[in-house]
């Protein structure tokens, strides 16, 4: 493909979630992969040098871009697998040679479970090479935890994704997990994962709709799952059975609202390797305020490196010179702080704040300080999932503009420094409350 092809059909890419596919000049899949920003995922194999052979050799074919967005990250991992078991590409060769590979499987059981098996664990019998993943009437089961499926679902590449997946999938539709029948000593049951089938805490068929639920997920069904509840919800609210309505309304927030930051890491896109421009050197460091109408107001750092948290350069800030409801004046203290120490200079940092922030930043860190360190605002919303971002570039290299495309990773960074923060404010606050109590 042209390179000016190339960088217009990038150009067209949407920096969300989702899937995309290589072509060849016929038409023919070359490969299919899953990424937390589209635009920066498939922009990054034409960037440079790649040392992995089978991808090298795949490049020169590729004639075209498709892509697929998702809502999430989570259903860009399920959607990749499901396009890979249909269409088996040349180059997914990772998925073909490594035998490792795992399974979602639904029990055959009154109250079925939903549990992660690798292939290791399953005896495929007479298949064809291109009939991965196999069909029930072909499987049999080593041991006994997979004797008795009634569904699988995959493959996966990775069981720890598909284990931070499942635990996602479970807050919405709850499952019993245990093999024991009974929700004694079950820690599950005891904090809303199990839904308790066998304390009667939940009738069989409204268990077998949480299980069908999880099943719809899996299949990439998930618009078609929110309208089937949604009209459920709608029939219950006209019947007055206003509880079990609550039950399904929550359930469409949650499955339209997925937080599935934890699957967003340096394991869920395989790292292309030697690429011109690369995020992995840049160190980010956020800022976030916590306080209660000025009471027991702290700051927090947390700093990223190569796209990950290193939590041994996070720092804590109890807020000394400023009093009242004044987060611009207390980011504006924590900075001051921050850089009057001789610790490792950022490339870019984050604040958690609008323009006021913002302008506060760049006249006491270019202007005062005469520091050159690239700034970001970062205003978000009531529900902390829309993100309003302004900058002030002072170093203009490219690691730190691909930052400023990926609003998956500003977001996560954030949300981990208002972690960070809250943390430290609760700390101090149960502090002052056992101080008062003593007093008393």
């Amino acid at each position: 493909m042209e390179m000016s092809k190339i960088k217009e059909k990038l150009n067209k890419l949407p920096t969300a979630p989702g899937v995309y596919i290589f072509r060849d000049e016929a038409g023919k899949i070359l490969y299919i992969g899953k990424a937390t920003n589209l635009r920066n995922r498939v922009a990054s194999y034409f960037r440079g040098t790649e040392t992995r052979n089978h991808i090298e050799a795949m490049m020169p074919k590729v004639a075209d871009i498709k892509f697929f967005q998702t809502d999430s990250v989570l259903e860009a991992l399920i959607l990749e697998s499901n396009l890979i078991k249909k269409h088996q590409p040349k180059y997914n060769i990772d998925l073909k040679d490594d035998k490792s590979f795992s399974y979602f499987v639904v029990t055959k059981e009154k109250f079925p479970r939903i549990t992660i098996l690798r292939a290791t664990d399953l005896d495929f019998k007479n298949l064809k090479a291109k009939s991965y993943p196999p069909r029930l009437a072909e499987m049999t089961a080593h041991r006994r935890e997979a004797g008795n499926l009634k569904a699988v679902f995959g493959p996966y590449t990775s069981k720890k994704q598909m284990e931070i997946a499942l635990k996602i999938i479970r807050k919405i539709f709850p499952f019993h997990s245990n093999r024991q029948e009974t929700e004694k000593g079950c820690l599950d049951f005891q904090i809303g994962l199990c839904p308790g089938p066998y304390a009667g805490a939940i009738s069989e068929k409204d268990y077998q709709k949480n299980i069908h639920g999880i099943r719809m997920i899996l299949e990439g069904k998930k618009k078609s799952l929110v309208k089937k509840l949604e009209k459920e919800m709608q029939a219950l609210a006209k019947k007055h059975e206003f509880e079990k309505a609550a039950d399904l309304r929550n359930k469409v927030f949650a499955l339209n609202h997925i937080h599935d930051i934890a699957l967003i890491s340096k394991d869920f896109e395989p790292k292309i390797l030697n690429t011109k421009y690369e995020i992995q050197n840049t160190r980010i460091e956020a800022y976030d305020i916590s306080n209660i109408s000025g009471t027991n107001a702290v700051g927090s750092m947390v700093v990223f490196e190569g796209g990950e948290p290193n939590k041994k350069e996070y720092r804590k800030f109890k807020i000394k010179t400023i009093s009242g409801s004044d987060d611009v004046g207390m980011m504006r203290e924590v900075l001051a702080r921050r850089f009057g120490n001789n610790w490792t200079m950022p490339d870019l940092i984050l604040l958690d704040g609008g323009v006021g922030h913002l302008n506060m930043a760049e006249k006491l860190l270019h202007e005062e300080l005469g520091l050159a360190v690239n700034i970001g605002a970062v205003a978000k919303g009531r529900e902390r999932n829309k993100l309003d971002l302004r900058f002030k570039i002072y170093d203009p290299r490219n690691e730190v503009k691909e930052v400023f495309n990926d609003k998956n990773l500003i977001k996560r960074i954030m949300d981990e420094a208002h972690r960070f923060a809250i943390g430290y404010h609760r700390k101090l606050g149960r502090k002052d409350f056992i101080l008062t109590k003593r007093q008393k």
